[in-house]
C-alpha cells in the first residue's frame, strides 16, 4: 500500500483554514469527542460565548444528520459504511463555516432540496415563524417529506447567510449531499 502524503494533506488543511475535519463513520462517541475538541478549540480562540455555542450546536446538528440520514451502499467496489460522511469546520475571515457531506438516496433529494430552498428564501422573522410552526407539529408528523425539520431551521437561524447546499449524483440511486453553514 502506498502511503498517504500527510505533509501535503496537512498543508492543504492549513491553507484552507480547516480547524477540524472528520471523515468516516459517525457514532455517538465520535460526535461527542469531536464536539469536545471543537468546544476546546473555540474557547482557546477567545471568541464570544454565544458564537462558541452557535458553532458547536451547528456542528452537533450536522454530525447527527450525517449519522441519522446517511445512505449505506457499496461504492466503487468498496463499502461505504452506514453513518459514514464528512464534517469540516473552517475559519473564513471573521466567520466560522461548518460543512457536512454524506450519501443520500435519490428519492430523498427532491424533498430535501425543496426544504432547503424554502429556508433560503426566508428572512430572520420567517425563520423564527417556521421554527415555531415546526415545534407545534406532532412528533410523528415530522418524518421525511414533512418539510424542513427543526435542525435545519435552527441552523438557518444561526447562519449569517442563507444555507448553501449541493447534491451530486453518484449513480442512479445515490447522491452526495453537502451542506454549508456560515456562522
Amino acid at each position: 500500500m502506498k502511503g498517504t502524503d500527510l505533509f501535503n494533506l496537512q498543508e492543504l488543511l492549513s491553507r484552507q483554514k480547516l480547524l477540524i475535519c472528520f471523515s468516516g463513520p459517525f457514532s455517538h462517541s465520535v460526535i461527542e469527542e469531536l464536539g469536545k475538541a471543537v468546544r476546546n478549540h473555540l474557547e482557546n480562540e477567545r471568541i464570544e460565548k454565544s458564537s462558541i455555542m452557535d458553532v458547536f450546536s451547528v456542528y452537533v446538528e450536522q454530525a447527527q444528520n450525517v449519522r441519522n440520514y446517511t445512505a449505506s451502499r457499496e461504492a466503487l467496489g468498496r463499502p461505504i459504511p452506514a453513518n459514514s460522511g464528512i464534517v469540516v469546520i473552517a475559519k473564513d475571515g471573521d466567520h466560522y463555516v461548518v460543512s457536512s457531506g454524506n450519501l443520500v438516496e435519490a428519492e430523498d433529494v427532491p424533498g430535501l432540496s425543496e426544504s432547503l430552498e424554502r429556508l433560503r428564501g426566508l428572512d430572520k422573522a420567517g425563520l423564527k415563524a417556521a421554527y415555531k410552526e415546526q415545534t407545534r407539529k406532532p412528533r410523528e408528523s415530522m418524518g421525511a417529506g414533512s418539510g424542513a425539520g427543526l435542525g435545519l431551521i435552527d441552523m438557518a437561524r444561526k447562519a449569517t447567510r442563507p444555507l448553501e447546499y449541493s447534491v451530486r449524483a453518484v449513480d442512479s440511486r445515490y447522491y452526495f449531499f453537502s451542506l454549508e453553514v456560515q456562522i
